[in-house]
């Protein structure tokens, strides 16, 4: 067959780069709250997210979503879900590099950095494929919450923060590594967990039986599950086991799989629950205390994991920018696109910086910043992701709107994790509830702030604003979303004047912080520092 034409001008695949070491914010924001040697503990981690294998576990597990397998081929119920080899090896190399709940042992041995050093791998190993990460998130998130029931914890915490993956069901107190899934939401409730109808009936064993439904439980091939249920004394937390002590299947009947936006590889399952065995987790009656140890740590991971997705969109947008041209020059070379990447990339180490702040104060037990910062940047960075998600995909113009692409899955992924644990709504009433409650949480928060004070009178001018709204008490739950937005705005400010060089501080102030800055990324002002931008932002391959 004759050649109609010859193939040119096309941008190689992107593998062979280090989404950790190569990424010069998250290895500054590694170094700046850990050290040196827990980025170098990171180097295989890296490697292997940079790598053409990990790209194609996260291609297929895409590509093959899980199945559900109500019955045995007797007839018998299994309620099990089959997932593709490749979402097993994704979860390997998580819990096998301490993404999941390793930390907490890591911590309690001494490790003063457990934290920032999970979350920096996190960061950088989520880049591959992104639905993997609800169950690691949810082990981690288990561990805290779980120590609410020392008896618990004693039986079961070794196999949450174990670094072994193990497939199948069976009884966890066997296995030697254990993935942990929560149940809250109800379909007549949502957020509002105070809602669910599901019952609790404590035996005469210690143990209660459950009876009811939940209308989204993610990942339910874990091994545990944290469930709220109503008890005579309130809605109280209990930790529900798939298989039993002695073998037997729990009653965990899986109705059906969620046909979701994005997330495709994850499972997200109904529920139903028939005399279903529990344990009581902390007090009956303070279930919703008990299970805010996971959602606060949970929550934590939604920053991260936006932080994350907008990092990955960003490397692809730089990689095909560096190696498509047009007009007689290469894409990145053009003043226009330099500004759209440079604005993206501005937005990328905003999120990097906060999210491994976050990340931090987990390291040091700085609750009541946590408290108000966690849900502040929860709130404004989950909720930027779809809109730079979006341009940097429209960067490859056509070619980032095929499936050939991975920009369309981190597009699908995007708006997940400003719905999970809490939509908008919920989380900047939260960030109210805060604020009203523990005025030690604004005091910490509004020194981190304060911490940057001088460095750049527009920054000064957002946090004057700032404290003029916090101050104002008319129509605070109107107002919730613009104080929240202002409160993650002002705290991503303080961090890029104290640490980021001086162009990106200077673009962030310019426009998040002048006033007059539009929603439309790629309109830095003029005389902003774009081709130094765009250059700090590379991932190089290795």
């Amino acid at each position: 067959m004759n050649a109609t034409h010859t193939v040119t001008n096309q941008v190689p695949p992107l593998v062979g780069h280090d989404p950790i070491a190569g990424d010069t914010a998250l290895v500054e924001a590694c170094l700046r709250h850990a050290d040196e040697l827990t980025l170098d503990s990171l180097e295989d981690l890296g490697a292997l997210a940079g790598s053409e294998q990990a790209a194609e576990w996260g291609r297929l597990a895409n590509e093959n979503p899980p199945r559900l397998r109500t019955h045995d081929r007797t007839g018998h119920r299994i309620d099990e879900v089959e997932f593709h080899p490749a979402w097993h090896e994704l979860m390997s190399a998580a819990v096998g590099h301490g993404l999941a709940g390793t930390p907490w042992a890591l911590a309690e041995a001494g490790d003063a950095h457990a934290h920032v050093r999970r979350a920096v791998g996190y960061l950088g190993w989520t880049q591959v494929e992104a639905g993997h990460g609800c169950p690691v998130t949810m082990t981690y998130a288990a561990v805290p919450a779980l120590r609410r029931a020392p008896e618990l914890a004693v039986v079961f915490e070794a196999g949450l923060t174990s670094t072994s993956y193990e497939v199948g069901l069976a009884d966890p107190r066997a296995k030697a590594g254990l993935v942990a899934g929560m149940g809250m939401t109800e379909k007549q409730g949502g957020s509002d967990v105070r809602a669910g109808t599901t019952k609790a009936v404590a035996r005469i064993d210690g143990t209660y039986h459950l009876t009811g439904h939940k209308w989204f439980t993610s990942a339910p091939m874990s091994d545990v599950f944290l469930v709220l249920a109503q008890t005579e004394e309130g809605v109280s937390c209990f930790l529900v086991p798939r298989m039993l002590p002695d073998g037997e299947r729990n009653v965990f009947r899986l109705q059906r799989l969620k046909d979701k936006l994005g997330d495709r590889s994850n499972a997200s399952s109904e529920v139903e629950f028939d005399r279903t065995v529990g344990w009581l987790v902390g007090e009956p009656g303070r279930g919703v205390r008990a299970i805010l140890e996971m959602v606060t740590t949970t929550r934590l991971d939604c920053v991260l994991g936006s932080a994350s997705t907008v990092r990955a969109a960003l490397t692809q947008a730089l990689h095909h920018a560096r190696h498509r041209s047009a007009f007689g020059a290469r894409l990145v070379d053009q003043p226009l696109m330099q500004n759209v990447l440079a604005d993206v990339a501005v937005e990328s180490e905003a999120a990097t910086a906060l999210a491994i702040r976050l990340a931090a104060a987990q390291d040091a037990g700085e609750t009541d910043f946590l408290r108000l910062a966690g849900a502040a940047g929860k709130f404004f960075v989950c909720k930027r992701t779809p809109a730079v998600v979006a341009e940097a995909l429209e960067v490859l113009g056509g070619n980032g709107y095929v499936e050939e692409s991975v920009l369309p899955r981190l597009y699908r992924q995007s708006p997940l994790n400003s719905i999970w644990e809490g939509s908008g709504n919920v989380i900047a009433l939260d960030v109210l509830r805060a604020m009203e409650r523990d005025s030690a949480s604004v005091a910490a928060v509004l020194a981190e702030v304060e911490a940057a004070a001088g460095a750049d009178d527009r920054f000064d001018a957002a946090v004057a604003r700032l404290r003029a709204e916090l101050a104002d008490p008319a129509d605070l739950p109107l107002r919730a979303r613009r104080v929240a937005g202002q409160l993650a705005l002002c705290l991503q400010g303080s961090l890029l004047l104290q640490h980021a060089p001086g162009a990106v501080a200077d673009a962030f102030c310019a426009t998040r912080l002048a006033g007059d800055w539009g929603s439309v990324l790629g309109t830095l002002p003029a005389g902003t520092a774009v081709a130094e931008i765009v250059d700090r932002a590379v991932v190089a391959p290795v």
